[in-house]
């Protein structure tokens, strides 16, 4: 697969007020970017899978950033909140970074290894076992 598409840093605000600069503040993790909104009938689900496999990982070098396309922050908040998830939560209100990364339908993830090249993309609707063996095969 290719490396990641944009050669330029992506600023992404967080609900903390934090800003994360991709790919240069998490170079040598395993980065799973989610792309999501609270209307999407499977992103809740999803999201709380992709919980626990962080969990899981995170010791190893696995990073969860949960990029929402297009909503604002009180509905990021409220979603976040209501699912319980704890990895960070971004906010794309314009949903420009998800055009940019070519985002047609949601939930998107994709899985970008320690090299920076995307490893996996997985569009809709997937299953714990299936980030599961991802982020392990990422990790690698």
């Amino acid at each position: 697969m290719h490396g990641w598409r944009n050669a330029l840093t992506t600023l992404l605000a967080a609900l903390d007020g934090s800003r994360v600069a991709f790919p240069d503040d998490l170079r040598g993790k395993v980065v799973a970017i989610r792309f999501w909104a609270d209307w999407c009938r499977y992103c809740e689900n999803e999201m709380k899978s992709i919980e626990q496999v962080w969990q899981r990982h995170k010791g190893e070098g696995l990073e969860v950033l949960a990029v929402n396309a297009g909503q604002d922050k009180p509905a990021v908040q409220a979603f976040i909140a209501k699912i319980g998830v704890a990895y960070p939560a971004l906010l794309d209100e314009n949903a420009a970074i998800s055009k940019q990364y070519g985002v047609v339908a949601l939930p998107t993830t994709f899985f970008v290894g320690r090299d920076g090249k995307i490893r996996a993309k997985v569009l809709g609707e997937a299953d714990e076992a299936t980030f599961e063996r991802i982020a392990v095969e990422s990790l690698r």
